[in-house]
């Protein structure tokens, strides 16, 4: 069972940045297998797939909501994938999650380990 456990929430000003981080373990793991990706759910808001890495990090998609300000990377010898908020605007306020799948591709199908989330709130 991979354990997916995300930091670095917080409250911002609009304009101002942010980086969330996820890091990920189990009990037998290879994080480089697994396809990352950070979704985000406002409240009275269906969830949103932001943006995800492929397993050498090589490849990536956003969402067109953030695409030019949010940068997702990961570093596989740290089991860790960051999601980095730049430009942030008052409808980037959301609970923040990271998920993984072992399978390939950056489709927004297959994600089967999720973290428990973080808040994050930017003020205008």
């Amino acid at each position: 069972q991979v354990q997916l456990v995300e930091s670095g929430g917080g409250l911002v000003q609009a304009g101002g940045s942010l980086r969330v981080s996820c890091a990920a373990s189990a009990r037998t793991f290879i994080f480089s297998i697994y396809t990352m990706a950070w979704f985000r759910q406002a409240p009275g808001k269906e969830r949103e797939y932001v943006a995800a890495i492929s397993r050498s990090g090589g490849s990536t998609y956003y969402a067109d909501t953030v695409k030019g300000r949010f940068t997702i990377s990961r570093d596989n010898a740290k089991n860790t994938v960051y999601l980095q908020m730049n430009k942030m605007k008052p409808e980037d306020t959301a609970v923040y999650y990271c998920a993984a799948k072992e399978t390939y591709g950056l489709a927004n199908v297959g994600y089967n380990y999720w973290g428990q989330g973080t808040q994050v709130t930017v003020s205008s």
